[in-house]
């Protein structure tokens, strides 16, 4: 009796010896990328924070003050960031509303039946493969007065140099004056790059959304069919129902990138005409590098962090509500 205790002891230290040595195996193997990522990414989190509480306005500062919340008020107060969360406001609305309905219908239109099936999905997809930069660039040319844009519509507009508002285009002829920025809605610019992005970040989420209209079985649309339910019907209570959890994750995705986006008002606009498309991100982007001795890194940090909290906040609330709305489903 007591050998066999002994041999189940000895057997069980040696799995406790085996599994401690698997761990510190595994953890080896990871350890470099724990590293990275607690260096150049929570590490610069928690520096970002504290600074946000300080007087620092550049790296070259050598010493710092701690102010309390004085960034956090100002940020709230300062007017170019307040036209920036109203461009992206617009942006967000729009961009995201368009995309999400632009991939559906483009991985229902790629879901069905077609010859040459592969050849499609690949052009429609083609746009996504190149950078940012390459497709900001590919636009600028297009958005030109002499470009090709304005040549097959017969128009003479300047696609990024105008910042008339949309809805003080359609009440203009009204006699309706717009003053406030927010109403005055997206300008003919922002719109522009909307448009862009829209066209370049649909195919990536029409893949998404393809995935998701295969993993549908056959017999869920023979049993509608067999009580009558095809097209259109079956489309708006089958599909979309079923797709509402993807519709979730491209809706938060899209909202997160809408909200940070950067590179396309960098590149075409530098956040011009007048503001219009003066983004959070390439705000805080010119606040921390500075335009001449103008950088104020503290300031840019709480920007930072209160564009965390929207995010948080939107990407939470539709969660809610999608989720909500589904739950029947």
């Amino acid at each position: 009796m007591a050998t066999s205790t002994t041999v189940a002891r000895s057997g069980t230290a040696r799995q406790r010896s085996l599994a401690r040595r698997e761990a510190l195996t595994a953890y080896a193997f990871i350890a470099p990328y724990l590293i990275i990522a607690g260096i150049f990414t929570v590490a610069l989190l928690v520096y970002a924070f504290y600074i946000s509480f300080t007087d620092l306005k550049s790296s070259l500062q050598r010493s710092s003050n701690f102010i309390g919340i004085s960034n956090y008020i100002n940020a709230f107060r300062d007017s170019e960031f307040q036209i920036s969360l109203i461009n992206v406001f617009w942006y967000f609305v729009i961009v995201t509303t368009f995309q999400t309905i632009g991939a559906v219908a483009v991985a229902m239109l790629l879901n069905a039946k077609l010859r040459g099936q592969r050849l499609y999905r690949t052009l429609f997809y083609a746009p996504s493969v190149a950078s940012s930069a390459v497709i900001s660039m590919i636009f600028l040319w297009l958005y030109l007065r002499t470009g090709w844009i304005n040549y097959f519509l017969g128009t003479d507009i300047a696609w990024i140099n105008d910042a008339r508002g949309l809805f003080q285009l359609i009440f203009a002829p009204f006699g309706v004056k717009i003053t406030s920025t927010f109403l005055k809605g997206p300008s003919i610019t922002w719109m522009a790059l909307m448009a862009m992005n829209i066209f370049t970040t649909i195919p990536s989420l029409m893949v998404i959304f393809l995935a998701a209209l295969q993993d549908i079985p056959s017999y869920v649309y023979e049993a509608a069919e067999i009580d009558g339910s095809t097209g259109l019907h079956a489309f708006f209570n089958i599909t979309l129902p079923l797709l509402r959890p993807v519709i979730t994750l491209v809706i938060v995705l899209g909202t997160i990138g809408t909200f940070q986006v950067f590179d396309q008002a960098f590149i075409m606009t530098k956040g011009g005409p007048l503001k219009s498309t003066l983004t959070p991100v390439l705000l805080i982007y010119t606040k921390t590098l500075g335009e001449g001795t103008s950088s104020n890194a503290a300031l840019a940090a709480a920007m930072a962090f209160i564009l965390a909290v929207i995010i948080f906040f939107f990407t939470y609330i539709q969660r809610r509500y999608i989720e909500s709305s589904s739950e029947r489903f």
